[in-house]
């Protein structure tokens, strides 16, 4: 992708499934993409979709087994509220397997609305158990 580069990774975490339990746990990474400076928060989202796509998903249940899911957690600083793209995303705040791999990346990150993405993990019952993430 010429327009987009890849940044810092975090280790990839385990965790439980949330909502429907009764699928294999998953795999959990975040990655942060410098896009070209003309570029929107809906390009980057559709190019993660087309990426998608291209690896075999198909979107029948949002909240089942799935091969891959790309989300767009955060551009820049931005707050968005359109029928395709919520930014910043409107679960991660409550999603320990986003927040831990995220601090791995930017540990003095600041949502938009200026609250530490450490201090909000830090409100979330969870256990860590070297790269396994569970979350009740």
């Amino acid at each position: 992708m010429p327009r987009i580069k890849l940044g810092e990774c975090s280790p990839v975490y385990r965790s439980n499934p949330q909502g429907v339990r009764d699928q294999p746990w998953f795999a959990n990474q975040v990655a942060r993409l410098y896009c070209s400076p003309d570029w929107t928060a809906q390009e980057l989202l559709r190019t993660l979709l087309a990426i998608e796509a291209d690896l075999g998903r198909v979107r029948v249940h949002s909240k089942g087994p799935r091969l891959i899911d790309l989300d767009l957690l955060l551009f820049d600083a931005q707050r968005m509220h359109t029928p395709g793209l919520i930014l910043p995303h409107p679960r991660m705040e409550c999603r320990a397997f986003v927040l831990v791999p995220l601090l791995d990346i930017a540990p003095d990150l600041m949502f938009p609305d200026g609250r530490a993405v450490s201090d909000v993990l830090g409100r979330l019952s969870y256990t860590l158990t070297e790269r396994t993430i569970l979350q009740p």
